[in-house]
């Protein structure tokens, strides 16, 4: 029998009751007792002394592609880059390091650097002109591309636009090197070559290191593969999970019908790896794009920006396909998850929900609306009337450079300060959960809540918050954070509380985070995670290691 008694701060136990105190004592991997209790019953544990912090139940990271954030790592560094002129340098230094590579292959740049985030091929081009460089935006549902790896695709000036996707083109009309959507990015991402698959299992570990370190223990990967599914099937084999992953199926509408047929098959391979750490209960739909793109799809036409004031965005699914498909994931005891970022999809994934509900009948089904970033006023209460998950990013609902220079002027201000409807959501009794959907943005939770708690940025504008009335309270945002993710994994009496019986995954924060301001959250510094009560992430050793 291991045990251990944290003592010497403020514990607080998550959860929909939160309460504090000032011990916990685990026993092996388990919460034994709180408090008093705790006390009375250490007599042969290991202390662990909080030194005036905060021990909480870990974070959850409800949405997140933790594979394609692992993999950023390996290509040139392009993420940090402030300019144009900056990520081409990124790629030539890389490509210069790499002459081996036969495809320079990276992520995530900044869409808002270039006009209407439209991006030549001709730029990359001047950096390495003589192998295929693919580079994917922050937003993951775009990519740019030099002319070399346009050839290898075979995308010509007479290439039309594919189902599911655009290709921009010069005012001459020639390939401009930029592609938008699955339909696009795919004549690309289909003639490149795989990726090592040491190399992918590397980045699974890079992506737990990088998540343990912000005291994550759960991430629901939105979007996988079979490929991917190999991949995390292969680690947890080997042994090389360090934290909890669930894993949701892709569900594509020009192939859903051959997808779900391999769905089973790719479950069962998940059970037969036996690794706790590893589950695969989900399934993936995307309803729209996103609205930098004006692919987001919307009640009413965008304002201006890209295609004629008539656009109203792009539906993935047509009609009642997607409740068909996902009547038909539900039939398999799959969770559903569906991509909604614009008005008119968030209403198309309610409406699939409700069909899936009047079709298959009533069960524990939990399903997920991820990111909800523009919502009608008429389907606001119906999150809670269903049951629906809206899984938000807290950290978008910002006025930071995306917002403003791409968002807004597609939205309009009236429609803008609509987005993310947090607070009002929490409110009507929707059960809230959050994400972060790393890469696409940072995967620290504190960075989320900051910004949940202020609606400023870090830079703390504007004054007061933007849309102050959806700021929400400290403590509802750390819950949606931790009780509201446990509960999107059916894991509620499991993990995201401390409270006996639960798995003692904790996060020992260096300070109080309901006593810092919001902007100052990020600085908030995460002394350890623990995972079943044993260390899977301390900051000591870190620092022994820099």
């Amino acid at each position: 029998m291991s045990a251990t008694l944290f003592t010497g701060g403020t514990v607080w136990t998550g959860g929909h009751a939160p309460q504090e105190t000032d011990a916990v004592l685990v026993v092996d991997g388990v919460v034994a007792a709180l408090g008093d209790d705790a006390r009375a019953r250490a007599a042969e544990a290991e202390t662990v002394d909080l030194e005036g912090g905060f021990l909480m139940p870990s974070f959850g990271d409800g949405h997140a592609h933790p594979l394609y954030g692992g993999l950023e790592a390996v290509g040139p560094a392009v993420r940090p880059c402030t300019s144009v002129d900056e990520i081409v340098l990124a790629v030539k230094q890389y490509a210069e390091d790499n002459p081996d590579e036969e495809w320079i292959v990276g992520a995530s740049y900044d869409g808002s650097l270039a006009p209407g985030g439209l991006f030549d091929a001709r730029w990359l081009d001047a950096a390495v002109p003589d192998r295929p460089v693919v580079l994917r935006a922050w937003d993951y549902h775009t990519v740019w591309c030099n002319s070399a790896a346009l050839q290898r695709a075979g995308i010509t000036a007479d290439t039309p636009d594919p189902v599911l996707g655009e290709i921009p083109h010069r005012e001459d009309g020639s390939v401009l090197g930029t592609l938008r959507e699955w339909g696009a990015t795919d004549l690309v991402m289909n003639v490149m070559p795989a990726r090592d698959e040491e190399l992918r299992i590397g980045a699974l570990g890079t992506a737990a290191d990088y998540y343990l370190a912000r005291g994550v223990t759960w991430v629901q990967d939105a979007w996988v593969e079979p490929a991917d599914v190999a991949t995390y099937v292969e680690a947890a084999r080997r042994g090389a999970l360090r934290m909890r992953f669930n894993l949701a199926l892709y569900g594509d509408p020009r192939h859903f019908d051959s997808q779900v047929a391999q769905f089973a098959e790719q479950q069962r391979m998940v059970a037969e790896a036996a690794n706790p750490l590893l589950t695969a209960n989900t399934v993936k739909f995307f309803a729209d794009g996103v609205v930098e793109n004006e692919t987001g799809a919307l009640l009413q036409p965008y304002c201006s920006g890209l295609h004629s004031h008539e656009n109203r965005g792009m539906r993935n699914w047509e009609g009642d396909s997607l409740a068909e498909a996902a009547r038909r994931a539900d039939e398999l005891g799959l969770q559903i998850h569906i991509h909604a970022i614009g008005d008119a999809a968030v209403r198309q994934a309610l409406d699939a929900i409700e069909h899936v509900v009047a079709q298959n009948g009533p069960r524990d089904r939990r399903p997920v609306i991820a990111h909800c970033q523009l919502i009608d006023d008429a389907d606001l209460a119906r999150f809670a009337a269903l049951g629906v998950i809206p899984n938000m990013q807290p950290l978008w609902a910002q006025l930071d450079a995306l917002m403003t220079v791409l968002t807004v002027p597609r939205l309009g201000t009236e429609r803008a300060d609509r987005q993310y409807p947090i607070r009002t959501l929490d409110t009507s009794g929707a059960p809230l959960g959050f994400g972060s959907d790393w890469p696409v943005s940072s995967g620290a939770p504190l960075d989320g809540i900051a910004v949940a708690t202020s609606r400023r940025t870090s830079g703390g504008e504007p004054e007061g918050g933007w849309t102050p009335h959806e700021i929400l309270p400290v403590e509802r945002a750390l819950s949606a954070y931790t009780a509201g993710v446990a509960n999107q994994a059916f894991a509620d009496n499991d993990w995201g509380v401390i409270a006996p019986a639960a798995s003692a995954d904790l996060v020992w924060l260096d300070r109080d985070p309901r006593a810092v301001p919001p902007l100052d959250l990020p600085g908030v510094g995460v002394r350890a995670t623990y995972l079943r009560g044993a260390p899977a992430y301390r900051a000591e050793n870190e620092r022994e290691l820099t």
